[in-house]
């Protein structure tokens, strides 16, 4: 999806959140169960920017309302390459996002580096929740 491909490199937080749906399913390449919703996801994508250094895709490639961008970037001196499976709806905003990494090695130092984060990534989704609501 070009236009997500676009909002991650330039790290633009909004304009990310802005193509999700409201019902959007993250499924994370280190947690068992899916994130279900806007506010979750788009607060861990704020955190994936804050983690990730020098993403860069590398290939895109599309079939219909699903696409495959893949990835490489650094987590602190590891480095991930990575899938992110995309699914549009009707529309064009994401329905699921789905992320794949690797090596075992780099899931690891992701997992790491996002769990530091996860207290104020679910701060950040509650916040937003809130402003949603008002």
């Amino acid at each position: 999806m070009k236009k997500f491909r676009e909002a991650a490199e330039a790290h633009d937080c909004d304009a990310m959140a802005a193509l999700l749906a409201d019902d959007v399913r993250f499924i994370s390449p280190v947690a068992f169960k899916p994130y279900e919703g806007k506010a979750v996801t788009a607060a861990i994508l704020r955190g994936v920017m804050r983690v990730f250094t020098d993403l860069r895709y590398e290939r895109e490639i599309v079939d219909g309302r699903q696409s495959a961008l893949i990835f490489r970037a650094m987590v602190g001196d590891t480095e991930v390459n990575g899938c992110d499976f995309i699914t549009v709806g009707p529309d064009g905003l994401i329905t699921e996002f789905m992320v794949m990494v690797r090596p075992l090695r780099g899931a690891n130092a992701l997992a790491e580096a996002m769990g530091a984060q996860f207290d104020q990534i679910l701060a950040e989704a509650a916040a937003d929740m809130t402003d949603s609501q008002e």
